[in-house]
């Protein structure tokens, strides 16, 4: 862990070496403004009071208690002063299209525009008679949603006017009021617990979600997933309702350890195999510790904070490669959810059976090196799942050791009589046997790295290459094709491998990480004499398939000779 201080400098580096984040809590470097000097006492700091990521997750903003808005290049490794204030700021929040902007919440109850390139506020926004505790903006950057404890003010960014008046007659106070994702909807939370959703353009209410049932739950905190389908809603109990928004029922209710009295925040995990599908929510209470749970499985999966140093809030990139943290002490923490999440992504501990000309021995663990029974050294019987893994295309791998990695209940030798007997596995089972006989690795980290780097250039304009209806399949498709063209360069010249890689896409479209794995399988074992003339045609296995036809249909092949079809030409692919 890395410490910064960026009290009098005006840029500079975030780090001085490459960043290691803790194997304890997953921290990369800790962000503080100490103050010293003459008239200042030893120790003082000014705090850090709001963070906002920017779209690609890569930058941060973070605002102090003096009004200076610090701006961190996470990639760029390099932080700069981009603004001044002198009051404090309230709320913080980049814009979502023109990238350079972000929006600021002043304590003097005003709304600024900025612009990072020109270095010069570009509007400011009155309307408001207290402070500004929430911003959020519209997926198409047009239009922003200020929220104060008595009023919600819709804008226009294009002109930074004033459009509607968003208040509540009844004089009940306003918790949150923010643009759904992915819709023309605005939820509005209010103090006696009501939630409404308003279409954006004509203010008509559209639903009002039902009180919950018991005990009045005390919202205060809300968040939505990136797909918009699910609202978390905390507050002052130990108990965390999710909503589904499309039946507009509570969807679950997750209870909080004992110790846990309120819920100050709650943000969604952004899931980098499933789009907008978040399943991991972060619960920030009382206590300081923000834990992150998964929504299905209701299991604590970690948590983040100290007993001596609380969270204040918290801010997750939209990449979830990030979090940052504004601290009890005035500092911002930054963290790794790769070194957090790392422990969730270990394989279990191997399992091997020791094979002793052909019968088999008892089932034992691996700890390295080499393992003596009956005084005689296991060597190159022995095998881990990983090294089976990394040694499948070897011929010496035998059913034993396959079978050893198998869920209980499934036997190779079944498998195998199933697939003689009727030519195919179960449609309701086949995807489980493949993933299993394949033992895919389900190497989520690395997956996630894959992904991170966005789409491949060569598979930039997939729509006009490869046009599919459905936009799903087609965004999952072209997800899959970058992540192999990141993985080896060579794929992202490959021009068959759109139409290769959507069969596995059609099948696995909910589980990206499956597939990925599941066409790389395919590439690495059985495709990898494909490329040993590239980026001419495989000559060699293209003169198999004309013997083989010459084997068994002398006519097809005539037919093709005839018309110019053969190995020697690249239009066969």
């Amino acid at each position: 862990m890395q410490s910064l201080d960026v009290c009098k400098k005006t840029y500079g580096k975030i780090w001085h070496r490459k960043p290691v984040p803790s194997s304890d809590n997953g921290l990369m470097v800790k962000i503080s403004s100490n103050v010293s000097g003459a008239l200042t006492s030893p120790g003082r700091s000014v705090r850090f009071l709001h963070a906002t990521f920017n779209k690609t997750g890569d930058i941060f903003l973070a605002g102090d208690h003096q009004g200076n808005i610090y701006m961190f290049d996470l990639d760029r490794n390099r932080f700069n002063l981009v603004e001044k204030m002198g009051i404090p700021c309230t709320a913080l929040c980049f814009n979502t299209v023109r990238t350079s902007e972000f929006l600021v919440g002043l304590a003097d109850y005003t709304l600024q525009c900025y612009d990072t390139d020109s270095n010069a506020i570009i509007a400011v926004m009155r309307g408001h008679k207290t402070a500004i505790h929430s911003i959020s903006i519209h997926a198409s950057g047009r239009y922003a949603i200020s929220t104060s404890s008595e009023i919600a003010l819709l804008w226009d960014l294009e002109n930074f006017t004033l459009q509607k008046k968003l208040t509540n007659k009844e004089d009940i106070g306003l918790l949150k009021v923010f643009f759904l994702p992915l819709s023309n909807t605005i939820i509005t939370c209010f103090r006696d617990d009501s939630i409404f959703a308003w279409e954006s353009e004509t203010l008509d209410c559209k639903y009002q979600l039902p009180v919950a049932d018991g005990e009045k739950p005390h919202y205060k905190v809300f968040a939505a997933t990136r797909d918009g389908r699910i609202l978390a809603a905390g507050g002052k109990s130990r108990y965390i309702h999710l909503w589904s928004l499309d039946t507009r029922r509570i969807l679950r209710i997750i209870e909080l350890p004992n110790k846990v009295t309120s819920v100050k925040q709650v943000e969604f995990l952004p899931d980098s195999f499933h789009t907008g599908v978040d399943q991991v929510l972060g619960v920030l209470c009382q206590d300081g510790i923000m834990r992150f749970i998964n929504i299905d499985t209701c299991k604590l999966l970690f948590d983040i904070g100290m007993v001596d140093n609380k969270v204040y809030n918290s801010t997750i990139s939209p990449a979830a490669r990030h979090i940052i943290c504004n601290m009890e002490d005035g500092s911002v923490h930054v963290y790794s959810v790769a070194a957090l999440s790392a422990e969730l992504n270990k394989p279990p501990a191997p399992l091997v059976k020791v094979v002793t000309g052909n019968k088999m021995c008892d089932t034992m663990s691996t700890t390295g090196g080499s393992e003596k029974t009956d005084n005689r050294t296991i060597d190159n019987t022995t095998r881990s799942h990983s090294s089976r893994h990394s040694s499948r295309k070897s011929s010496n791998i035998t059913h034993e050791s396959t079978q050893a990695s198998l869920p209980d209940g499934m036997d190779m030798n079944k498998l195998m009589a199933i697939l003689k007997g009727y030519g195919e596995y179960p449609s309701k089972y086949r995807m489980f046997i493949w993933r299993s006989v394949l033992l895919l690795p389900e190497n989520h980290a690395a997956y996630g790295a894959l992904v991170d780097k966005g789409t491949h250039p060569a598979f930039a304009k997939m729509h006009e290459v490869y046009p599919i209806k459905s936009r799903k399949l087609l965004r999952v498709l072209q997800r899959i094709l970058s992540a192999l063209a990141h993985w080896s360069p060579i794929f992202g010249e490959t021009q068959y491998l759109p139409m290769l890689a959507f069969p596995f896409v059609k099948l696995f479209q909910n589980n990206h990480l499956v597939c990925f794995e599941i066409v790389a399988t395919l590439l690495v074992n059985w495709g990898c004499h494909w490329f040993e003339y590239f980026p001419n045609p495989p000559i060699n296995i293209l003169a198999m398939i004309e013997n083989v036809l010459a084997h068994h249909d002398k006519t097809l092949l005539q037919h093709f000779v005839k018309h110019g079809v053969t190995s020697q030409v690249s239009s066969i692919l």
